[in-house]
């Protein structure tokens, strides 16, 4: 495989819905990511624009869009400046009475958009203020390939196999479980390390997964390598950012890598089956 590395930061802060504020807090991240050597800032789900699911918001007055877009300008300015990739959780704006889509943009080292990530599988929440999105999203760094998911996604296996059949190798996977009622994070900070670490493991894939900081944040944002170990974490309700090298180049341990393409094209068994009627009858003895 030919080699590939990026320095990505897996970046937490507390997010508001002041889009200006937000934009400075990431703004400063940014700048602290490329101090450490980074070639890609990660930030959580809408990071930018904040979560009015989370944040107790009928709708959408409380957010002024123009503001978004100036804040977003002013990230790409500065990602071109400083020379760092930037993947943004923000919303897209539709037209008529269209809900926004709930989206991660992937601004290049250039400060371009070279593409947007729309949320594929929004809460049941989610849908009182996002539109679903319909399409995957793959971009390269540094010559590695790499996706985005967005929270919820992390439920449907379906999204990260199609993923392995695109040849990603580095997932950026925004969350935002936080401002959660539940005591101790609830049941996600039980279970939402785990779903991401078997994700990694089972498909061989990077995974930056940064979350929300923010009050009953249910657990940190983490970086996970493709044996599913996690290598970096944050730690709870403090802002900052760990950084981590991906290179393709390293071996690490792929328990079904030998059997994944099979498995991926309905082969749903290793090895050579036999025909035997004593394997047939499967009520004997």
């Amino acid at each position: 495989m030919k080699r590939g590395r990026i320095r990505v930061a897996t970046c937490q802060f507390t997010e508001g819905s002041d889009a200006r504020a937000n934009g400075q807090a990431i703004r400063d991240l940014m700048r602290d990511a490329k101090r450490r050597r980074a070639d890609v800032a990660v930030f959580h789900e809408a990071a930018l624009t904040g979560y009015p699911p989370g944040m107790g918001y009928k709708d959408w007055s409380y957010l002024d869009w123009d503001t978004v877009r100036e804040e977003t300008e002013a990230i790409r300015a500065l990602a071109a400046r400083l020379g760092l990739w930037v993947i943004l959780g923000s919303a897209h704006p539709l037209t008529g009475d269209h809900k926004p889509h709930n989206c991660l943009y992937a601004i290049s080292s250039a400060g371009r958009i070279v593409d947007r990530y729309d949320k594929r599988f929004c809460t049941g929440s989610d849908l009182e203020y996002y539109s679903p999105g319909d399409h995957f999203t793959t971009f390269r760094i540094n010559g590695v390939l790499c996706g985005m998911l967005i929270c919820y996604d992390v439920r449907f296996f379906e999204l990260y196999r199609e993923y392995v059949k695109l040849g990603v190798k580095m997932m950026f996977h925004s969350f935002h479980n936080a401002r959660r009622r539940e005591s101790g994070g609830g049941i996600w900070r039980v279970i939402m390390r785990p779903t991401l670490q078997a994700m990694a493991g089972a498909n061989a894939m990077f995974i930056s997964a940064p979350n929300s900081s923010a009050r009953h944040q249910s657990w940190p944002g983490v970086f996970i390598t493709p044996d599913g170990r996690i290598a970096s974490t944050h730690r709870i309700g403090r802002a900052g950012v760990i950084v981590d090298t991906v290179d393709t180049a390293r071996n690490y341990y792929d328990a079904p890598g030998r059997w994944r393409d099979r498995a991926i094209q309905g082969v749903l068994n290793s090895g050579q089956l036999v025909d035997d009627p004593r394997s047939r009858n499967r009520r004997a003895l």
